[in-house]
């Protein structure tokens, strides 16, 4: 996989959990138990896909630029995309659209409960 920094990054987010998702052989990042990325992993164990979620009209456009960024793979096509891990997606493009998933899932939270996921770490 290229984007080998990608978990440190992720979990250095405030309020990050990560598991595994036996059932779908699934990597996932979450913030309050909402998942906002996920590395889908192959029948050996491989990075498949990286999936996240950005506004539609954005996923869109990016789908039109990069050839590496698909509809979410096993996902709602409207909100989520996915990336290939070996492809041509720069490193800086995929840490902005990881923060805009972080940020897009942490903002469906109450205030309150934002609060809260970030400040008890």
């Amino acid at each position: 996989m290229r984007y080998m920094w990608l978990d440190g990054y992720l979990l250095g987010k405030a309020g990050v959990t990560k598991d595994l998702q036996k059932d779908w052989n699934w990597v996932r990042y979450q913030i309050g138990g909402k998942m906002f990325a996920a590395v889908c992993l192959g029948e050996n164990d491989e990075p498949y896909y990286i999936t996240l979620k950005l506004e539609p009209t954005e996923g869109d456009f990016l789908r039109q630029q990069y050839e590496d960024i698909i509809p979410g793979y096993y996902m709602n096509k409207m909100h989520w995309n996915s990336i290939k891990p070996d492809g041509n997606v720069p490193d800086d493009l995929v840490k902005d659209l990881l923060d805009k998933s972080y940020h897009l899932v942490l903002s469906g939270f109450s205030k309150k409960k934002q609060k809260e996921i970030i400040e008890n770490l």
